[in-house]
């Protein structure tokens, strides 16, 4: 079987912090790919597009998310005002010499007899330049939708942190949020492990990866860096009660109950050993059920079940 190469980022680099250096500066010389998610909620200017380009190698790799003009207002139609949304992602997409374009339609966007004709006039009616249509579908995905993104060569974006890719031919593309509510999770070794499983299992020869979780660019970064020597940067500075305090340590509000820290703790990713990173709700799981009203509390409560 022949390993895809791998396209690794996040969605945005706004949250991508070096001392005296651009964000997206900083952020290229880190990673090879980025999801501009500006492009969902704004129509940047051409020139403010064009000095994006202009700040990162020129092996990097952009996608583009259309406007949610789009895909949440007019929908997949051909209609004149759907095609000037297009057309304004284009000229973005060819600014930044982007292959991806990346449609997120939302789970009210049924697909029903209506819609899949529609979007198949849609389709029809376009000239992308080039451009590759990625299509992330948040209601029931369809047999016809699936066969009209055959017909129309889409990419079939799904988050293969939570299930297998359909049908990817030779791109792949994955928007990865994990099994949290929204986007509150961070991914384990394990985890890493099984996206990695379940992208090199398809038949694609390069999967596009964009990193969407609470701490995404930590996440991007572990799976980089696993990819390049097998093996997982840690997520702390020590290992075991003392990692997973440090994490509580963040914004852990006492007193609290062993379900409220499960909540909103459990999420979070510790160093359980050198080798090892796990969700800290392994850990909390067996605490015993009470009130805590410290962070010694809950570590002398860890310590016990260890």
């Amino acid at each position: 079987m022949c390993l895809p190469d791998f396209l690794v980022g996040t969605g945005g680099w706004a949250y991508f912090k070096v001392p005296n250096l651009p964000s997206l500066k900083a952020y290229s010389e880190v990673f090879n790919f980025v999801e501009v998610n500006y492009t969902f909620y704004e129509y940047p200017d051409f020139r403010q597009v064009d000095g994006w380009r202009k700040a990162v190698p020129k092996d990097f790799t952009f996608a583009i998310r259309c406007h949610q003009d789009l895909t949440h207002k007019i929908g997949l139609k051909p209609l004149d005002e759907a095609h000037q949304v297009l057309s304004q992602m284009i000229t973005y997409c060819k600014i930044l010499d982007s292959q991806f374009l990346v449609l997120e339609t939302p789970p009210s966007y049924i697909l029903d007899n209506g819609s899949i004709i529609a979007a198949t006039d849609f389709f029809a009616s376009l000239s992308l330049s080039g451009v590759r249509l990625v299509w992330e579908i948040r209601s029931p995905v369809t047999k016809q939708a699936i066969d009209l993104m055959a017909d129309f060569n889409i990419i079939h974006c799904v988050d293969i942190s939570v299930t297998k890719p359909f049908e990817w031919s030779d791109v792949g593309y994955t928007r990865l949020f994990g099994k949290g509510k929204h986007n509150i999770y961070q991914f384990s070794d394990e985890e890493l492990q099984e996206i990695d499983e379940n992208a090199s299992e398809s038949k694609a020869k390069v999967v596009a990866m964009s990193y969407h979780g609470a701490r995404m660019s930590i996440d991007a970064l572990r799976f980089k860096q696993f990819k390049l020597n097998g093996q997982f940067l840690p997520v702390t500075t020590s290992i075991g009660i003392d990692s997973a305090k440090a994490v509580l340590s963040e914004d852990a509000v006492f007193p609290t109950s062993k379900q409220t820290l499960l909540t909103h703790q459990g999420w979070k990713v510790v160093d359980l050993t050198s080798e090892k990173r796990v969700h800290l709700s392994d850990l909390l799981s067996n605490i015993p059920e009470r009130t805590y009203c410290s962070l010694d509390e809950v570590a002398s409560a860890l310590e016990a079940t260890l």
